[in-house]
């Protein structure tokens, strides 16, 4: 369909038609006792230079208007130059001698949009779209993309004229551009900003305290590139949808050119404040989003700052934006709030430099610290406590025995609960899904072995679609990512995403969950190697009421030295004794990290904290908090390499133990207070979290004690050292470790089973020194938190030989 415009007689007035391209092609300027009213104004008439620009041009000077023209990609220059009163473009998707109407951009009728729209002069001009096409999903997209008005080409010229006189006497104003959208309720930045300056001015005594906040999205620069920068609106526009559903805690929303979400919260305290802006990000992160006509999941980053730690709104928008930028590195739901060191480099730069030289000092002196609070303090608090008269050694000693009789009966508890653990559902409660693998490296560490573990994910048996997600980060490109992006090219279920900033691994998954396509996520470092039904039997859990699954990891490279040869055992007590014997003992699971499966909604809502060494165990105690249920299953197999020195393996056990603490000290009181956990749960949340972190300075006090007695009575040679009680409970003190040793080897996998000797070694060496070495740790982690060092020691993974499997 094309403009042409020819007399029509009719009752003696002309009338000039938008007809078609077969109708006959006549100039004739209405009567002028008949024509309408010339409207004026300059119209600029966009369009390919041919035919239907030249009928169009016609029809519209017939009406009175005076019109120029452009080509696609000058308009930009015109309206610069001289703005129109209005631009009537032709949209050229259905041109006969276009073909297709398509031209190497793209679709040529979008791309005049966004010209015309990109350009400051151009964004309030009204802009009409002539369609040769009617189809309603074509003109619903270009009102969509910026067009005011569509009208089809076989349309009467008055008409045009008459919606051009329209869009003239009542010009289109962007709703960016207005105090505030009356569709979403959204104020426009600079209103935001008056009103945040209003708010600053109030007096201190009429303005009680009110916070201000900044919500930036991880995924907006990738969803811009890919679909357009209409979705930076959208995206303001539904967490501003979000906001509203979540409470009343947020007063006036708003948004910026850079599509993040203002919010003023006036007259809110600071701890009301976060915890609402703590559960708006979770709703967020737990809702998929249809952002210009795409399903996508969101990563809110928020940056928050009272009213008080600023003077205008300039400033402290400034502030709120460099919280969030720091929100965005960790992508893990929780509001960050500002502070100085966040926008001066010079800060940070100091704060560093004084922490690189006391903490190092520090932990270099936290052996003497442990000996001195562990046997120096309570040594001297003995003997005083013994002058004034109370005899607090000797309670102490009854104190230590029984906790030690308590530690060794509870390993006894949960190796004979072990035996009984709850079995894996025979079948799926739900037809296979599709699912997800989610891999986290650090690609410096994990360069020798990270193509071999990648291979060893492509050979997983899933009936699903399975996908297998490398989330990675790297400060400095290297050979092995070629090699990587060959398999991608020739395999497209393995999906690289490289995390630029990260700096640990739960950055690197919190990138991944909201790309992932998989109904559930298995969680993997870099050097597992799952089971090939892994996944398969992963469902049968979670397609049965439960939202996380907790495998059983394997050591596979046992062979390499005799400390990868102790962890093997020890992996085997942990995974196939303490887990499924602690699970059953206590009433839920513990752990959701490596060879963890979860529900990809649960985990989109509960993220990854970088900040926590342990931060699969924080994850599922902020998940069990909100409900949700965790299985244990050691039938759920995947090999992973062990430390090979001793060296690596303190550094693995000290980030262990210490992750431990700050799970112990965030979680234990919240968890006994919670209506969420039964009696016998509290006292699993108890044991684990609290007992645990004692245990090591308990059992250090048997020196202190010792010495103690040994100053009341004179000397050693006074003891008496065969007292029944103590005898019997140090013999079953000991007995836990042949017991757990022997229940290990009962449960542990075939190909280690098989290796007894090793398993013999294991308890000489526990007896003697294992359990020692693993105390020092502790108590040294537990000097490492108090004194600030939180430094993650990363060890290099190198190929090594396998465990036979037999």
């Amino acid at each position: 369909m094309v403009l042409t415009s020819h007399p029509v007689r009719s009752q003696g007035s002309p009338t000039v038609l938008l007809g078609t391209a077969d109708d006959h092609d006549h100039d004739h300027a209405p009567d002028a006792d008949t024509a309408p009213a010339r409207p004026g104004g300059h119209v600029l008439v966009v369009g390919t230079p041919g035919p239907r620009l030249e009928r169009l041009t016609q029809t519209l000077r017939a009406t009175g208007h005076d019109v120029s023209q452009a080509p696609p990609g000058d308009v930009t220059r015109r309206v610069g130059q001289a703005p129109p009163d209005a631009i009537v473009a032709l949209d050229e998707r259905h041109d006969p001698a276009g073909g297709d109407g398509r031209t190497a951009h793209g679709h040529p009728g979008l791309d005049v949009i966004r010209e015309v729209r990109t350009v400051p002069a151009g964004q309030a001009l009204p802009l009409l779209m002539v369609t040769a096409g009617t189809e309603p999903a074509g003109v619903a997209h270009l009102l969509r993309e910026g067009a005011d008005d569509c009208i089809p080409e076989a349309s009467d010229p008055v008409e045009l004229s008459a919606r051009i006189e329209a869009k003239l006497r009542r010009i289109p104003v962007p709703v960016e551009n207005l105090l505030q959208d009356p569709r979403t309720g959204l104020y426009s930045h600079p209103h935001f900003r008056d009103e945040l300056d209003r708010e600053l001015q109030r007096p201190e005594t009429g303005r009680r305290g009110g916070v201000l906040a900044l919500v930036a999205v991880a995924e907006t620069d990738a969803l811009e590139t890919r679909l357009g920068p209409r979705v930076r609106r959208e995206i303001a526009e539904r967490l501003a949808g979000v906001a509203e559903r979540t409470g009343s805690f947020c007063d006036r929303l708003g948004w910026n050119d850079d599509g993040h979400l203002l919010m003023l919260l006036p007259g809110v305290d600071e701890e009301t404040a976060r915890h609402g802006l703590e559960k708006f990000a979770t709703t967020v992160a737990g809702t998929r989003f249809i952002v210009a006509d795409e399903n996508v999941r969101l990563t809110p980053a928020v940056g928050y700052l009272p009213l008080t730690a600023c003077d205008n709104g300039t400033q402290a928008l400034g502030k709120a934006r460099d919280a969030a930028v720091e929100a965005l590195r960790h992508r893990d739901l929780r509001p960050v709030r500002y502070a100085p060191w966040m926008r001066p480099a010079a800060h940070r730069l100091r704060r560093r430099r004084l922490g690189s030289l006391i903490r190092p000092a520090l932990a270099s002196l936290s052996p003497l610290l442990a000996l001195l609070l562990g046997i120096g303090v309570p040594f001297a608090l003995y003997r005083q406590t013994y002058a004034l008269g109370w005899d607090l050694g000797s309670d102490m000693y009854w104190a230590v025995v029984g906790g030690l009789v308590l530690s060794a009966l509870l390993i006894v508890l949960e190796c004979l609960y072990a035996l009984d653990s709850t079995p894996r559902p025979e079948t799926p409660g739900a037809p296979y899904p599709p699912a997800s693998a989610v891999i986290a490296a650090y690609l410096p560490n994990e360069a020798a072995t990270i193509v071999d573990t990648v291979e060893s994910f492509l050979r997983l048996d899933y009936p699903g679609e399975l996908e297998i997600v490398l989330a990675y980060n790297t400060p400095h490109p290297l050979p092995v990512e070629d090699t990587l992006r060959e398999i991608a090219a020739r395999d497209p279920r393995l999906v690289l995403l490289p995390v630029a900033g990260s700096t640990s691994k739960a950055q690197n998954i919190n990138a991944a969950v909201t790309r992932v396509r998989g109904e559930f996520v298995g969680i993997f470092d870099a050097d597992h190697h799952p089971a090939p039904t892994a996944f398969q039997h992963a469902w049968h859990w979670l397609s049965n009421g439960y939202d996380v699954v907790q495998g059983h990891c394997v050591i596979r490279n046992g062979d390499s030295s005799r400390v990868a040869r102790l962890v093997a055992v020890e992996f085997e007590a942990i995974y196939a004794v303490s887990h499924p014997g602690r699970t059953r003992l206590y009433g839920f699971g513990v752990f959701g990290g490596s060879n963890g499966f979860w529900r990809t909604d649960l985990l989109a809502r509960t993220r990854m904290h970088g900040s926590m060494l342990t931060e699969d165990i924080d994850s599922t105690l902020r998940a069990l908090t909100k409900g949700a249920r965790f299985a244990v299953d050691r039938t759920l197999i995947s090999r992973e390499l062990a430390p090979t020195t001793l060296a690596a393996l303190w550094n693995q056990r000290s980030r262990w133990a210490q992750g431990w603490l700050q799970v112990s000290l965030k979680h234990l009181w919240h968890g006994l207070r919670s209506p969420v956990f039964t009696v016998r749960q509290k006292l699993g949340l108890l044991v684990l979290l609290g007992w645990r972190e004692v245990q090591p300075w308990l059992t250090l006090q048997i020196l202190p004690i010792l010495l103690y007695s040994a100053w009341r009575t004179g000397g050693f040679d006074r003891f008496d050292w065969a007292v029944p009680v103590c005898v019997l409970a140090m013999l079953f003190t000991l007995a836990a470790g042949p017991v757990q040793a022997l229940f290990a080897w009962r449960l542990a996998v075939p190909e280690l089973r098989a290796r007894r000797r090793w398993f013999w070694s294991y308890f000489l060496v526990s007896t003697v020194f294992y359990s020692h070495f693993k105390n020092m740790v502790a108590r040294q982690a537990h000097l490492k938190e108090a004194l600030g060092d939180r430094q993650w020691r990363v060890t290099p993974r190198a190929a090594a030989k396998a465990v036979a499997r037999r």
